[in-house]
């Protein structure tokens, strides 16, 4: 196996302090050969990426129209990828505040052509000074809060960081001024837009629930009775909205500081749970900027996100696993579609289970992304996957000696994606949250408040007294799902950029995609088209078809599996080999996708299970 050293001497955790001195004392020698962007105790070899020239005008594929449309009129006004992604966050906020906004936090890749570099910008949520390992317990049982619970309330809201971040970047990248890229949203916001079928039919469901117990949540989403959700079609218009992005033009930080600030610890120290956010906590908050973790995937590139953002460490961990069998051979379109399957489902299961008990706020706890991605290591993780039975007991494996207890996390299946690519070919690819759906369902000054702490683990430590990874901490940023990632072609030039929402099955949904493009050949449409299927915890979700009505008895001719789900006999075939398979009508999924042709010219694809589109600059 390939270890790597570094700073391990001053490394926080005391087993892998024990760890290190063991292999000093026993005299081996440690090879630099971890992935790009491996933790700081990692050293690494970087894999290399070339400069891309662009051939075209650019692209925008995001989860709605306006928002789309708002992002290359940003691009045919001169501004970069960087300033589209400003207007494209702006608009979906108002568009699609079940799934991101003003009010949450995002991960971003991006490319730099010039430079030949690819960066990831964190705007990761920070929980508050006054955050304590026991956050998330019921103080009268000791048990972790019911989900819904903690969701909806005061304490699952951390300091919101997707603005500052995109921000950050626009001091890297951007080509306008700040502020314009806001002007279409303002515009919007006034004016008023016809609510989308999807953001009033999941209005309607949450809205069964406590989305009415906040006064401006109510006000907005509701009918003047205070009970029905407004429908589709429905005209909305937002001032405060627009106001708000009015202030932001003016300052970057005014969520983190001054009138709108108040205004969001005043909503989230309401009744119940209330939160104990202050402004000091606000005021400290900043994004970071690294290196992307970047890998190779037989002799292509792929980059994404760093911890405390484990989608790209875990899809890294899924095609490295894979690597060790011919995936080709096994498409979709071959008689040995059921194995292609068998066997990305086994690899998901090994890369989540890593995931799960190492992955943290590295400020916080080391993670060992060298070694959790290193190729001897998969290798042998590979080598516990049979061709014709599933696995029974999924473990994860102990790449790095470090003690870690066993998660508990729970999965909050919401977010938004969308990608970028301007006339210069710098890339962004960018994946946004107010994590359940609207968030803790608590709006101020016009948008939704996230309730990312819920991503932390419900307790600190597991039965055997070990410390879990993703425990709650004062400052720490809760593990994230979100995996925007960057693929290069093997002369390291970029060739597609991708990502998904979908809580933790974004992991599936995204590895999924690099796969049918690179191993099955697929085009990005059909990639996406793919069934979703998500393997964690020794069971296996699905989209399949054939499903009949509980009620009717009829088979599902309507949903998104009945278009996209896996066949009666693929999933059959699953069972056979030993997998406890859970049909679904459908997944959260909502991929987007920008490839790059051979001829340098752009192809867009959008996940039709949500209402994406991807448009090409004049």
């Amino acid at each position: 196996m390939c270890l790597s050293y570094g700073d391990s001497l001053a490394l926080k955790d005391p087993d892998m302090k024990l760890f290190s001195a063991l292999l000093l004392s026993t005299g081996l020698m440690l090879s630099a050969c971890a992935p790009s962007g491996a933790s700081k105790a990692s050293k690494s070899v970087e894999p290399k990426i070339a400069k891309t020239e662009s051939k075209s005008a650019g692209m925008v594929a995001a989860a709605n129209p306006l928002a789309t449309q708002a992002g290359v009129d940003i691009l045919n006004a001169g501004g970069s990828a960087v300033d589209a992604a400003i207007a494209v966050q702006a608009m979906l906020g108002l568009v699609e505040p079940q799934s991101s906004g003003l009010g949450g936090g995002a991960f971003m890749v991006v490319y730099d052509p010039k430079a030949a570099k690819v960066w990831a910008y964190n705007g990761r949520e920070a929980a508050p000074s006054g955050a304590t390992p026991d956050m998330f317990l019921n103080p009268a049982t000791e048990e972790p809060l019911r989900r819904f619970a903690g969701i909806a309330s005061g304490i699952s809201t951390g300091v919101p960081g997707a603005v500052v971040m995109l921000h950050k970047a626009h001091e890297d990248y951007g080509k306008l001024e700040w502020g314009p890229q806001m002007e279409a949203a303002i515009k919007t916001a006034e004016e008023g837009f016809a609510v989308s079928p999807r953001m009033a039919g999941i209005t309607a469901r949450m809205g069964r629930f406590v989305l009415k117990n906040n006064k401006n949540a109510r006000e907005y989403f509701y009918l003047k009775d205070g009970e029905t959700t407004i429908p589709e079609g429905f005209i909305r218009d937002n001032q405060p909205y627009a106001e708000t992005l009015r202030a932001l033009q003016k300052n970057p930080r005014a969520l983190l500081e001054g009138p709108i600030a108040e205004e969001i610890l005043r909503v989230i120290q309401e009744e119940p749970l209330p939160g104990s956010l202050t402004l000091e906590d606000m005021a400290k908050y900043q994004p970071q900027k690294t290196e992307a973790l970047c890998s190779t995937y037989r002799k292509h590139i792929v980059c994404g996100a760093q911890p405390p953002s484990s989608g790209p460490v875990a899809v890294q961990s899924i095609l490295r696993t894979l690597e060790n069998f011919d995936m080709a051979a096994l498409g979709p379109k071959t008689d040995k579609a059921a194995d292609g399957w068998h066997l990305f489902a086994e690899a998901s299961f090994l890369a989540y289970a890593d995931r799960d008990k190492y992955v943290g706020d590295p400020d916080f706890v080391e993670v060992e992304t060298g070694l959790m991605l290193d190729k001897d290591y998969l290798k042998s993780r590979s080598q516990l996957i049979a061709r014709d039975t599933a696995m029974s007991d999924v473990k994860a494996g102990n790449p790095s000696a470090f003690l870690r207890g066993k998660d508990a996390t729970p999965d909050n299946p919401g977010t938004s994606h969308f990608t970028v690519v301007d006339s210069d070919g710098l890339v962004v690819s960018m994946t946004t949250t107010v994590e359940a759906p609207f968030g803790s369902q608590r709006m101020a000054a016009g948008f939704m408040l996230n309730n990312q702490l819920t991503d932390f683990s419900f307790r600190a430590v597991d039965k055997q007294g070990l410390h879990i990874a993703n425990a709650p901490a004062a400052g720490k940023r809760p593990r994230s799902s979100m995996a925007p990632s960057i693929v290069f072609n093997p002369n390291g030039e970029f060739l597609f950029s991708t990502g998904s929402p979908g809580g933790n099955s974004i992991i599936a949904y995204t590895a999924k995609t690099i796969i049918g493009i690179l191993d099955w050949g697929l085009t990005p449409q059909e990639a996406i088209d793919l069934p979703n299927l998500i393997a964690r915890n020794g069971r296996v979700a699905v989209e399949a078809k054939g499903i009949k009505d509980e009620e009717t008895g009829e088979i599902d001719r309507g949903s998104p599996a009945a278009q996209f789900g896996m066949a009666p006999e693929l999933v059959a075939a699953l069972e056979a080999k030993g997998h406890k398979v859970r049909r679904s009508k459908g997944e959260f999924s909502g991929l987007h996708i920008i490839y790059r042709t051979a001829d340098g010219s752009l192809i867009g694809a959008a996940d039709p299970r949500r209402e994406g589109t991807a448009v090409a600059a004049d």
